[in-house]
């Protein structure tokens, strides 16, 4: 039972955690977030099955850093073997803080087998999916899920997780149908808090202190996960932590501490991938550090089209020198 309570205050220490974002929340962009106060981070979703059946390009997804303490390493999939096995290989190979189960990716791909989102259509099955990854390692387990699939059962599935054993549950307050259509459903997450013991951490929508702040009134969740709000802006942890703390929030961030940013984070990732595959990843992300800007168009243009760190330390200049008084 100790241990237990251990492992659930864990995540009601975390406070604002960073989302796993595939294609965005690799080693680089989590250890910034976490160096400008995210309480914790998740990998990019990993296969299950690819792992059971060797994939190494699956498995290299699960390598981090020190500066990403606290990490949890994030798996998908729709049989409760492979769960089994990928949270016990998460373990034993690469020691992280927690196992996340994905329960709430609306991608068509990721859907299409079963796994993801559509997972909410089986309660039985979820709750199948939970306890063999906790059956099978001594770390804490989280499932991270949507409101529902088609019709809202989040309510429903969440009482199945604790059953199950899972140390929290993290709700993004939409169903798979909605994907990322304004506003967030407050209600779900409100519902699921009700439904449950273990901490509840809710996601969707926020993009400052206030969302974090007023997520927490309604819904009376445990902590907030931040996503697509935290793109070209890490400074968003910053000022959620302080206001959780409830200290004086710090001041925005002038434009030259972006561009700032914006470099040391290109900087991290060519050092984690070499420049090559570093920079043709950056573009997607560089694009967000220009929200706002005037001539965005522009500098966007030129992101999206980035070879070298030369190319990108350039951007960032010639963005200074057209916009010197921008805050």
């Amino acid at each position: 039972m100790e241990n237990t309570d251990k492992k659930q205050d864990l995540f009601r220490s975390f406070g604002v955690m960073l989302a796993p974002m595939a294609g965005f929340s690799d080693s680089s962009f989590r250890a910034l977030c976490m160096s400008f106060g995210a309480g914790a981070c998740t990998s990019e979703m990993i296969s299950a099955k690819a792992l059971r059946l060797g994939d190494r390009k699956s498995a290299l997804l699960m390598k981090f850093t020190p500066a990403e303490r606290p990490f949890g390493i994030q798996i998908f999939g729709a049989d409760p073997d492979d769960i089994a096995f990928a949270a016990g290989y998460a373990e034993k190979n690469f020691s992280p803080d927690f196992i996340d189960i994905n329960m709430g990716c609306p991608a068509p791909k990721i859907t299409g087998s079963g796994a993801g989102s559509k997972l909410l259509t089986d309660p039985v099955l979820c709750g199948e999916i939970a306890s063999a990854a906790v059956v099978s390692t001594s770390l804490p387990v989280t499932c991270k899920m949507r409101a529902g699939y088609h019709e809202t059962n989040a309510q429903i599935i969440a009482p199945l997780l604790e059953k199950s054993g899972v140390s929290a549950v993290i709700i993004h307050g939409r169903t798979r149908d909605r994907m990322y259509s304004p506003p967030v459903d407050l209600d779900i997450i409100r519902l699921v808090k009700e439904s449950v013991t273990v901490p509840v951490i809710g996601n969707g929508d926020i993009t400052s202190p206030e969302d974090a702040i007023e997520m927490m009134r309604y819904t009376g969740c445990d902590g907030v996960m931040v996503g697509r709000g935290s793109l070209g802006d890490p400074f968003l942890f910053s000022s959620i932590r302080a206001a959780l703390d409830g200290e004086p929030l710090p001041s925005a961030p002038s434009f030259k501490e972006r561009m700032d940013v914006l470099m040391k984070h290109a900087e991290a990732a060519v050092a984690d991938k070499g420049e090559h595959v570093a920079m043709h990843e950056m573009r997607k992300q560089a694009v967000y550090y220009f929200k706002g800007v005037p001539g965005a168009a522009s500098f966007r243009a030129d992101c999206v089209k980035l070879e070298t760190l030369d190319d990108l330390n350039s951007i960032c200049r010639r963005a200074l020198e057209a916009t010197p008084d921008i805050e």
